[in-house]
């Protein structure tokens, strides 16, 4: 896509990227500015407000530039819908004067490229997804390209790690490379005070313990979560908003920020009655997995 745009030295067709966050949503727009040779602008979602806010920046953008707006499913939809023409025609009409003097005005503006992120593609409307050329979604990442991640950036902040060190940061990361830079950090701290600033897989398993983070991954409400379905229901089912009073965790919390790695790694399901235990999940726990009857379907 990029090798055909500069061939033909044309803006990049308009780019909707999304999935959950710390995938490199921004790091990717980045890369595409890179590569066409172009600059970028980076805003966000509630940044603009107004419509005079979108109309200052595309004013000011260059032929073939890029903007990116990250969590562009929260822009009002007076901003959304002054948008369109700007992305479909490359023109905007602002007003201009007040009242009985009020007139519009026309205003081309240079082919640019928009390049919206969001983690939340059902916020955003129809007509704004279908504006978009092409649509990507960013997933977790796998054990592999998170090791490649860890041994790359200890590098670059010159901090000597082995390979069982760089494995159990990755194994514990979650799938996301924003979580493997925090835990990199913190583990080059730990091994700089307690181990000679040498990361091996015992020193790495020792720091990131201290942030109760276990080799699987999951952190403490995670596993909060899950005693409390077992312990507390049987396994379940249980709904969402009975365990967040149980654990004493926001609703949205849970579901936006600790179900999704639960539900991906097998730990936990959905039915129409409530969450339940996984037999992944009641071994995890180092309990045995209790068997009912009348189990629902998982899905």
């Amino acid at each position: 896509m990029t090798g055909a745009a500069r061939r033909e030295g044309r803006a990049l067709d308009h780019i909707l990227i999304h999935g959950p966050p710390g995938l490199g949503k921004t790091t990717l727009a980045l890369i595409l500015a890179a590569e066409m040779g172009v600059k970028i602008k980076i805003t966000s979602g509630p940044v603009v407000e107004k419509a005079s806010d979108l109309a200052g920046l595309l004013t000011s953008l260059e032929e073939g530039e890029i903007l990116f707006i990250d969590e562009i499913h929260r822009i009002s939809k007076t901003v959304e819908e002054f948008l369109y023409s700007a992305m479909e025609d490359f023109r905007i009409d602002i007003m201009i004067d007040q009242g009985p003097n009020a007139r519009s005005v026309r205003l081309n503006i240079p082919r640019f490229t928009l390049v919206g992120a969001t983690t939340r593609t059902g916020l955003l409307t129809a007509p704004m997804r279908s504006r978009f050329t092409l649509q990507t979604r960013l997933d977790y990442y796998n054990h592999e390209d998170l090791f490649k991640i860890v041994r790359r950036n200890c590098a670059l902040l010159n901090m000597r790690v082995d390979d069982g060190g760089a494995e159990e940061i990755a194994r514990r990361a979650r799938g996301t490379p924003r979580i493997v830079n925090n835990l990199i950090r913190f583990t080059r701290d730990y091994a700089l005070e307690r181990a000679g600033g040498v990361v091996t897989c015992e020193v790495a398993s020792a720091a990131l313990e201290l942030l109760e983070i276990d080799r699987h991954g999951l952190d403490e409400m995670d596993k909060r979560v899950l005693r409390v379905i077992a312990s507390n229901y049987g396994g379940g089912p249980v709904g969402l908003g009975t365990i967040a009073v149980a654990v004493g965790e926001d609703e949205q919390t849970l579901e936006e920020v600790h179900e999704p790695y639960l539900i991906q790694e097998g730990y936990l399901g959905r039915t129409p009655q409530g969450r339940v235990l996984t037999d992944k999940g009641w071994r995890v726990l180092g309990l045995p997995p209790r068997g009912r009857a009348d189990q629902e379907e998982l899905f």
